[in-house]
């Protein structure tokens, strides 16, 4: 039997698709999430209903037959399938200079995929219709059985394993694993449906879409792609909340720098005032000072008038401290008596 998923995932991707008619109407018939398409001629009836008959995002169960030959497993007998992948990997240790320890390393050096065309057909026998599956290799998730797989260790001898010290490098083996897609294998195929003249053909979407084919049913492969969705927008609001705050503590720094910086600039500028002012009243204050200062010292007020020149310009001390003859400082005119001056 085929099934035909178009009502919820296609209305959750956007398009535009008609609802299907109400239960026991038409070929629809109501199964929870997933719209169930009769089969037989009904799924060829909706794709020539459909613009350009095409259904942009459809769901198709089916089970796997190969259109002419089949491809035989290389190691299993009796085993046949329509896709086989033939992987060889190689298996070391690596020396890690940075942590000082030895790490695996797998790395692939030889895969050769082999594919036959195939269709899904009902798993009832003489019902129904076939869908021609287009590109599988081009799925997202291509469900691929491991029907063989053996590993090779490498043998080494002792000077080959003081060599792999030397360089780094210990071979481990090779291991060879033989994957198929067999034959009568239950797939579920996600993509675009299309009707080319009288081949349905199910193909990946064009709207950019992913592409499934995997042995998992409708219902669990919906769930499982739900919880990646559930876990990325977990993983976006941990994130953004994580920005948010990290931006919040840079921006508060910021504030803070600015406010620092701010009341930093303020005081400065209050001292430089503060220092403006001081200076100039010790200007004033020193120029009254200078002006009435000892000629001699410098520090004691001027307290003594020489005669005869009448000079005012000497303290009692540095008067007394005059070579004899004392002569006036200023005009060097001999001095013959002094009068004592007082400052009122």
């Amino acid at each position: 039997r085929l099934w035909l998923g178009l009502p919820k995932l296609c209305r959750g991707l956007g398009f535009g698709l008609p609802a299907p008619p109400h239960p026991g109407q038409g070929p629809w018939e109501e199964g929870g999430a997933l719209g169930v398409l009769g089969s037989g001629p009904h799924l060829r009836a909706v794709l020539l209903e459909a613009p350009g008959r095409c259904v942009p995002y459809a769901v198709i169960e089916g089970v796997v037959r190969s259109v002419k030959e089949t491809l035989s497993s290389q190691f299993v007998e009796n085993c046949k399938g329509v896709v086989q992948r033939l992987t060889l990997q190689e298996h070391k240790m690596v020396w890690n200079r940075t942590t000082h320890l030895w790490n695996d390393y797998e790395k692939i050096i030889h895969q050769r995929t082999n594919t036959t065309p195939f269709d899904l057909v009902p798993q009832e026998e003489g019902t129904g219709v076939t869908v021609r599956v287009m590109k599988p290799l081009d799925a997202a998730e291509l469900s691929l059985e491991t029907v063989y797989e053996k590993f090779h260790p490498s043998v080494q001898s002792f000077t080959d394993v003081i060599g792999h010290y030397i360089s780094g490098e210990r071979p481990k083996g090779i291991q060879e694993t033989e994957q198929m897609l067999k034959v009568g294998t239950a797939l579920t195929g996600v993509g675009e449906l299309v009707l080319d003249n009288t081949t349905i053909k199910l193909q990946p979407p064009k709207q950019g879409m992913p592409y499934y084919l995997s042995s998992v049913d409708f219902h669990t492969l919906l769930q499982k792609q739900e919880s990646n969705v559930r876990f990325w927008k977990i993983l976006t609001v941990i994130f953004g909340f994580a920005t948010c705050a990290v931006l919040f503590f840079v921006l508060r720094k910021q504030y803070r720098h600015h406010q620092e910086r701010r009341h930093l600039k303020q005081m400065q500028d209050e001292f430089r005032q503060a220092q403006e002012r001081l200076m100039h009243e010790m200007n004033m204050e020193g120029g009254e000072t200078l002006k009435n200062a000892c000629v001699v010292c410098l520090s004691n007020t001027k307290s003594c008038v020489f005669l005869e020149c009448g000079h005012v310009c000497s303290c009692s001390e540095c008067y007394q401290a005059l070579p004899k003859p004392k002569r006036c400082p200023i005009c060097r005119q001999a001095i013959s008596r002094v009068v004592p001056l007082y400052n009122s």
